[in-house]
C-alpha cells in the first residue's frame, strides 16, 4: 500500500515542471444511485466542463450502469455512456474535437488503515471515437478521513486525497494524470455535496497540458424499501 502512495506521488510530481498550465475551469457533477438490496444497486451520472470559470464550456458526459457487491469491501460495475469533446474556445463551439461511447467494467476495493479509507479502483475502458477504436486502462487510490460529531448515525464531514493515472495500449502510453483534493458534507443519509480542487495533466495530446478545475458535486442515493439507510462508502465520489 506505501509503495503504491509513493509511486502515485512520484509521477504526480514528475509532471508538475513538464505541462503549460491554463486557467480555472469548472467541473460539475450530478450523481444519483439506487441501492436496491445488498448486492445490487444502480446509478445515472452527467458532468459539465468548462475551460473558464463557468465559461468556455467544452465538454459533457452522461453514463449509467449497475454495481454488484461481491463482497462488502469489493465492488464490480458495468458502465456505458456518452463523452461529447467540443473545441476550447467558445462554449459548446462545434465541430465536435471528439465523439465517444465508452463501455467500461471496473474493480473497486475497499480497505481501512485505521480511520482514514482507503478505496482503490481498476478500470478497463473500450471506447469508440471519432477517429477509431482504443483501450485505455485506469488505476485510482482515494484516501478519506471523516471527521465531525455524529448526530445521525455518521460523521456529516469527510476531506479525501486521491489521485488517477491512465494508461493505453498504443502510443502514447501514459495518457493523463489526475489529482484530487475535496471536502465532503452529507446533508443527510441521502444527499451529499462535494466541493474540491481537481489538477488534470494531459500526455497524449502535441504539448502536454495542465488544467485546474473547481469541483462542484451533488450526490444522491435512494435506497429500497428493504435497505437500511446507510449512506454509499465510496470515498472518490466519481463513478
Amino acid at each position: 500500500m506505501r509503495k503504491t502512495i509513493g509511486v502515485l506521488f512520484l509521477v504526480s510530481m514528475a509532471l508538475k515542471g513538464t505541462a503549460q498550465t491554463t486557467g480555472l475551469g469548472t467541473w460539475n457533477i450530478f450523481n444519483t444511485k439506487f441501492t436496491y438490496t445488498e448486492k445490487w444497486s444502480f446509478f445515472a451520472e452527467g458532468q459539465l466542463r468548462s475551460l473558464g470559470f463557468y465559461n468556455q464550456f467544452n465538454y459533457h458526459e452522461l453514463k449509467g450502469g449497475v454495481h454488484y457487491s461481491i463482497r462488502p469491501s469489493v465492488l464490480f460495475t458495468l458502465g456505458a455512456g456518452s463523452y461529447q469533446t467540443y473545441q476550447p474556445s467558445g462554449n459548446f463551439t462545434i465541430p465536435k474535437t471528439n465523439s465517444e461511447f465508452r463501455l467500461w467494467p471496473q474493480l473497486i476495493v475497499l480497505t481501512n488503515l485505521g480511520r482514514i479509507n482507503i478505496e482503490q479502483r481498476f478500470r478497463t475502458e473500450f471506447r469508440w471515437q471519432s477517429s477509431g477504436f482504443r483501450n485505455r486502462y485506469r488505476y485510482r487510490m482515494v484516501a478519506s478521513y471523516p471527521f465531525g460529531a455524529a448526530t445521525k448515525g455518521f460523521k456529516p464531514w469527510q476531506v479525501s486525497v486521491g489521485d488517477e493515472i491512465f494508461f493505453g495500449k498504443q502510443s502514447p502510453f501514459f495518457e493523463q494524470n489526475r489529482l484530487q483534493l475535496s471536502l465532503n458534507y452529507r446533508l443527510s443519509q441521502e444527499m451529499l455535496v462535494q466541493l474540491g480542487y481537481l489538477n488534470q495533466v494531459l500526455v497524449a495530446t502535441p504539448k502536454a497540458t495542465r488544467n485546474h478545475y473547481l469541483v462542484l458535486g451533488y450526490y444522491l442515493e435512494i435506497f429500497g424499501k428493504r435497505m437500511k439507510h446507510e449512506g454509499s462508502n465510496i470515498a472518490g465520489k466519481d463513478f
